[in-house]
């Protein structure tokens, strides 16, 4: 028992806290944590009837649910166990809460899997039969809600077809544990249909091919782990668009990148690389074919920009032509933001294309020598400022933003950064939502650099005045090129009552001027009205009584875009 209780107070102190159980003294905790599991899988296979296995399985994965389940019971050293039995005996549990942490799903996630009305497994029993025959396989009961996450329609088949299909994959040459392995990495080899026949064929080929003709499966551990850590791995590549039944040969050749890097440095080099805005198969197969850059530090270094560009083979005229279309980017960097600032340059493609073809060598010689002779002064000196003051931490904030998107260090970054509202996160989905809109990378740092403020909204009011100028004023985005103030006017006291009068007074045969979108909008009031007048004596008055918003501010929208 003593052996028991410090196994369990290891691994509960391995756990989140669980502040349902502050009122049970430390030293208690463990023995009651289990006490509650044996009295748990008692109840569930006397009352409940579940195998003893199975009841297992849920009371010792369940810990969340249980130390709910504990908070409600009086605690005594000497007398809990028999209180515990007795309070399951008057208060059922909600099993599929209990079933559902044992799996593996977050206690967090629960709510949104929990059935409407069922309350006990033999209720819904295709969900647990489906899980035990799982589990008969070799499947560890506890990541059984990987699948369930991902493939649920798993879930709904018979456990005789579910064994069918585990031993069909055996044919490729696989044992079982292998297979669960395979099958927990990609489980939409065990929920497909017959329209996905052909894809789980063509998957388990490439995987034949990886583990068995370039005998990968020599330096797998024999254990479900390690197969599925390599599944995983392998995953990644198909996730980024590299088609399945043409993969295992270059995986097979690559071998050393499945068994030398950690999963989690085959995403981030993925997603660094995936930042110049190139395809996702491409990335891939870059990985693969270049795989000397998964040892590259992309992070820390810092570089100055107009020496990079110098040193991957611009021109001293391409320099030029870039600080004067592109002097936000100058400066210096993290080697973090290169793949947005190549995309804030517009040759993201180029360098892209340069080291996918050998030039990889370019990121791992970043020459830094000349990193004081770019220091801007006037930045350094504003930065220290920046940081004796109390929003320092939102202020950098929104520093990493700009410099993320590829501004450098600068004046005109500061001069930007003055006119930000909004956290980093806030600011990153204000300018992804116009990214997804259609604005082209390049241009919309431009336009940010030429008005910050249209960045100070949040994606709502965004989308409405995008959507009123591509349907209403019929203009493309690329209108916003010549003026992007267009975004940081007032929509509905601002943009609409104006263009809706400019279009009734042309209905009416007095608008003989084609005014641009503009010159409507960005006018002051004043000068608005002068020019009504101008056009017709009486229009200032139609305008103030039946157009103009009661509401509308013009010293706040003219402040806007000073």
């Amino acid at each position: 028992m003593q052996f028991l209780c410090n196994f369990i107070f290891r691994h509960y102190s391995s756990l989140p806290k669980l502040p349902k159980l502050r009122k049970i003294n430390c030293k208690h905790r463990a023995r009651a944590v289990l006490q509650a599991q044996q009295a748990l899988t008692e109840y569930l296979h006397n009352t409940r009837y579940l195998s003893f296995t199975h009841a297992e399985h849920i009371s010792k994965n369940s810990l969340f649910s249980l130390s709910d389940l504990i908070s409600r019971v009086e605690y005594s050293p000497s007398n809990f166990s028999r209180n515990f039995q007795r309070f399951l005996s008057y208060h059922p549990i909600n099993e599929f809460e209990f079933f559902f942490e044992s799996i593996g799903i977050a206690p967090s996630e629960i709510n949104g899997f929990l059935p409407t009305h069922e309350f006990f497994l033999s209720e819904d029993v295709c969900v647990f039969k489906a899980a035990c025959a799982l589990s008969a396989f070799g499947f560890p009961w506890n990541k059984l809600g990987r699948l369930y996450k991902e493939e649920i329609s798993i879930f709904g088949k018979n456990p005789e077809a579910l064994n069918a299909r585990l031993c069909g994959f055996k044919e490729f040459g696989f044992n079982g544990i292998s297979v669960v392995g395979i099958c927990l990495a990609f489980p939409f080899v065990l929920g497909g249909n017959d329209e996905l026949s052909g894809e789980i064929d063509v998957l388990f080929n490439d995987l034949k091919r990886v583990f068995m003709d370039f005998d990968l499966v020599s330096s797998v551990e024999e254990n479900v782990d390690s197969w599925y850590g390599i599944c995983r791995k392998i995953r990644i590549f198909y996730d980024l668009g590299c088609e399945k039944g043409k993969m295992g040969e270059l995986l097979g050749r690559r071998r050393n990148v499945l068994l030398e890097y950690p999963e989690v440095v085959l995403v981030q080099k993925a997603e660094f690389f995936g930042k110049f805005g190139v395809r996702a198969e491409d990335v891939g197969l870059f990985l693969l074919q270049c795989p000397e850059v998964l040892n590259y530090d992309l992070e820390s270094p810092v570089i100055s920009v107009s020496g990079f560009l110098k040193d991957i083979g611009l021109s001293d005229k391409e320099l030029n032509s870039v600080a004067q279309q592109y002097h936000y980017v100058l400066g210096k960097n993290r080697l973090a933001n290169l793949p947005h600032l190549m995309r804030a340059v517009d040759l993201h493609e180029w360098f892209f294309n340069k080291i996918m073809n050998g030039d990889h060598h370019l990121l791992a010689n970043v020459v830094i020598s000349n990193l004081d002779e770019d220091m801007d002064k006037d930045f350094k000196e504003s930065l220290g400022r920046i940081q004796s003051t109390r929003t320092y931490n939102y202020t950098i904030g929104k520093l990493d933003f700009l410099l993320g998107i590829g501004f450098g260090e600068n004046l005109a970054t500061l001069k930007a950064l003055s006119y930000l509202h909004g956290s980093k996160s806030e600011l990153q989905e204000r300018f992804d939502y116009l990214l997804q809109r259609g604005i082209e990378f390049s241009k919309l740092c431009k336009l940010v650099c030429l008005c910050p403020k249209i960045l100070n909204q949040n994606t709502d009011m965004l989308e409405q005045k995008v959507n009123f100028l591509c349907k209403d004023l019929g203009c493309s985005l690329q209108y916003l090129d010549g003026f992007p103030g267009y975004l940081i006017f007032d929509l509905e006291n601002r943009i609409k009552p104006r263009y809706r009068f400019h279009m009734w007074l042309t209905e009416k045969g007095l608008g003989t001027r084609n005014y641009s979108i503009g010159t409507i909008i960005a006018t002051s009031e004043k000068k608005f009205i002068t020019r009504l007048f101008s056009i017709h004596p009486a229009a200032p008055k139609q305008w103030l009584e039946c157009f103009s918003s009661k509401n509308h501010s013009n010293s706040h929208q003219e402040a806007c875009v000073t």
